[in-house]
């Protein structure tokens, strides 16, 4: 294994000290039980907390700031962070109007986020995302996993939260961000764990894996390597048929890296995706590319679309100022 590591039990405490460190005008490391918080806090708002296992970066911390997360609570590398975080990370964002957490949806975070929101004295909610067409959708904490879509709806419910909008507000516009929004990735590599030493799985380097998570773990299949544009067709195919957009429909198209893949290569997958996008009659109103939701070094990428309304392109125009976004 060749990372940039200390003592693996210290990576995570480490990589969050220097975190803070670096962006010490917008964030606060607070440590047993650990999270992270925004430094200057709004008062009052609905405070939005989510969270995760580590190794996504900048998901979740990295999106904590004015417009965006008030707090969030990593676990270690691809493990759910436990239910004292987040009661921890609510008493300190809790600025009176309630708490709204923002949840993948894979089976530890979705426990342990429950099990938070039962011990909750202040008013509180959840926003489930399951954005990954790669799995059936299902709104009981297994079946479509949440990924890159998160985003998304952290960003839209993040700015109207720092309007004024209530928590049934932000609660409603989260769900419905996350119904219209799809995704699906493909990767040509796995990962490496630092505590696990070696890659979750091994692959040919003429393969690649079709419609993965954000875990390193295998797609739902694997197949020889294919030209960018088939790829973008195969995986729009499943977007689309997901979402069945009306012709004229705007959309926002994010093309996201899972953390080994240059930039060169994102933005050939988006001309791929945006020029099927409007053959299908579609426009691409908004746009982000990048490394934002990321699965370690693993080579790959998704594709994720939401379809849009006017006030879904409002709040996305929205000022945003944080570690990973800022405009």
């Amino acid at each position: 294994m060749k990372k940039f590591v200390n003592d693996v039990e210290q990576l995570l405490q480490e990589s969050l000290q220097g975190l803070a460190a670096a962006h010490s005008d917008l964030l606060t490391l607070h440590l047993n039980p650990t999270f992270v918080t925004r430094k200057q806090l709004p008062q009052p708002k609905v405070a939005l907390i989510s969270g995760g296992g580590s190794g996504h970066e900048p998901l979740h911390c990295g999106l904590i700031g004015a417009g965006m997360l008030d707090a969030a609570c990593p676990g270690q590398v691809f493990t759910s962070p436990t239910p004292d975080q987040m009661l921890a990370a609510a008493a300190a964002v809790d600025r009176g109007k309630g708490v709204l957490f923002i949840v993948k949806n894979y089976a530890g975070d979705v426990m342990n986020f429950q099990m938070a929101v039962e011990m909750m004295q202040q008013p509180c909610a959840t926003v489930l995302v399951n954005d990954d067409v790669a799995v059936e959708r299902s709104t009981h904490g297994t079946g479509r996993r949440g990924v890159a879509g998160t985003l998304i709806v952290e960003k839209l419910v993040g700015a109207a939260a720092e309007a004024g909008a209530s928590l049934d507000q932000c609660k409603a516009l989260g769900d419905r961000v996350n119904s219209r929004t799809a995704s699906m990735g493909v990767a040509f590599t796995s990962c490496t764990v630092p505590a696990a030493g070696r890659a979750t799985f091994d692959i040919a380097e003429d393969e690649m894996e079709f419609g993965v998570g954000i875990h390193g773990e295998p797609g739902r299949r694997r197949g020889p390597v294919r030209p960018a544009q088939e790829l973008v067709n195969e995986l729009m195919a499943a977007i689309l048929g997901d979402l069945q957009p009306r012709p004229g429909t705007e959309v926002l198209l994010h093309v996201n890296g899972f953390g080994g893949t240059p930039l060169i290569e994102l933005y050939l997958l988006y001309h791929c995706a945006s020029q099927l996008l409007e053959g299908e009659g579609l426009k691409v109103a908004r746009s982000l590319v990048g490394n934002y939701t990321t699965a370690l070094e693993m080579a790959g990428a998704s594709l994720t679309v939401t379809l849009l309304d006017e006030e879904m392109k409002s709040l996305w125009d929205a000022p945003v100022h944080t570690a990973a976004l800022r405009w």
